[in-house]
């Protein structure tokens, strides 16, 4: 029999995955070019040229033993190195090899961070909307997700709702900044005013209240939006980061975590991350994968396909009726429903329009679109956002 635990989350599953697979479904009813699938964060821009070239090259001159072989569990030291320096240049931090963990991808890292600090009963914060999958990645180290409500129209943090939410079990907060599945950045006098609420907090306490910083979007920014490097404004924070998105790798799963000095304890938090990535039995990073990041560091998605996406659909729908905030980063745009959300995507899908409820992300009443899809399909689908907004907005 299998687990509790497991079963639980293959009832509740994934509604972002179970919309991907009837994308699928209706697709062989009625032909692909006729399905408008919104429902997944899947990049649509190739990965640069400099990436394959890498992988390649690093296949072709490396040792195949070095190349394949294990090396220590927070990854090669030469890439860390890499990525400390990158992050000093552009942040004005002060980062090592030591200060870095390679992982398998920002979820990888985020269960990794979790692991090492969670003990059973221990609260971790959220603030709505959310990825969901953060219920899961808490679950999994018997900790207790708090949501704080969300804060519409902006979708910044509710700073005064989160002081009320704080107790003696809190042990972290996550921030997800650009946000899915608002494109929201979480701007520099709000992470300055949460940093020093947690400070405060963390000094009642008598222990750390760790801020877990997930970024696989940070790189995805349009105009002269900028994302804050969150060690600026609070200690005990660990950066969680992916290039999933940032070079177009959902596959590869390569990212990193980053642990400041500053943070409490943060010789042995270092090291118990490491502990962690062995446990949690990823082992290490993929060799391979760490390589072509280290000679990749400063390439880069071009996100103007993107950008353009999310203009065109923006200045749609808007002018359908519908009402959403112009996303600032990321690739997602997350739409009031005119209607009850159930209702209303029921009726998108009638028109073979696939998006993602609310309430997958503690935010019902409104849907997620992912737009990184080809600008064809989104010319295609508007003629039916229209009739939906006719059909839904009164």
């Amino acid at each position: 029999m299998i687990s509790k635990k497991i079963k639980d989350v293959m009832i509740s599953g994934s509604a972002i995955r179970a919309m991907f697979e009837e994308g699928k479904r209706l697709a062989q009813i009625h032909g692909k070019e006729n399905v408008y699938d919104f429902s997944l964060g899947n990049p649509s821009v190739p990965a640069p040229k400099a990436v394959n070239d890498a992988i390649k090259q690093i296949a072709q001159d490396t040792d195949a033993l070095a190349l394949h072989g294990y090396m220590l569990n927070s990854g090669f030291e030469s890439v860390r190195g890499i990525i400390a320096d990158n992050l000093n240049s552009r942040f004005g931090t002060a980062f090592t090899f030591k200060n870095i963990i390679m992982t398998v991808g920002a979820a990888g890292g985020l269960n990794v961070a979790l692991k090492s600090i969670i003990n059973d009963g221990d609260e971790v914060i959220v603030f709505a909307p959310y990825f969901g999958e953060y219920n899961n990645y808490v679950a999994n180290v018997g900790g207790k997700i708090v949501v704080v409500p969300p804060n519409p129209p902006t979708f910044q943090p509710d700073l005064s709702a989160l002081k009320t939410l704080i107790g003696e079990h809190t042990k972290a907060v996550i921030v997800n900044s650009p946000n899915n599945p608002s494109g929201v950045i979480y701007g520099e006098d709000t992470l300055k005013e949460l940093g020093a609420i947690l400070k405060e907090q963390s000094k009642k306490k008598g222990e750390a209240i760790y801020l877990i910083s997930d970024e696989p979007y940070r790189e995805l920014v349009y105009g002269q939006n900028a994302v804050p490097f969150l060690t600026k404004y609070y200690d005990n924070t660990i950066i969680g980061y992916s290039y999933s998105k940032s070079l177009s790798l959902p596959g590869e799963r390569i990212g990193y975590l980053a642990i400041p000095d500053e943070a409490e304890d943060s010789e042995n938090l270092i090291a118990a991350c490491s502990v962690a990535t062995r446990i949690l039995g990823f082992v290490n990073a993929p060799s391979l994968q760490q390589l072509v990041i280290g000679k990749c560091i400063d390439e880069k998605t071009d996100v103007s396909a993107y950008d353009k996406n999310r203009k065109l659909l923006y200045n749609a729908l808007t002018q359908y009726g519908f009402e959403c905030i112009e996303p600032q980063g990321a690739f997602y745009l997350f739409v009031k429903c005119p209607i009850e959300e159930s209702e209303f995507i029921a009726k998108a899908k009638q028109y073979n329009i696939l998006v993602v409820g609310g309430k997958s992300f503690a935010c019902e009443g409104y849907f997620r679109i992912s737009y990184c899809v080809s600008y064809d399909m989104i010319e295609r689908s508007l003629p039916y956002f229209k009739k939906l907004a006719e059909e839904t907005i009164k």
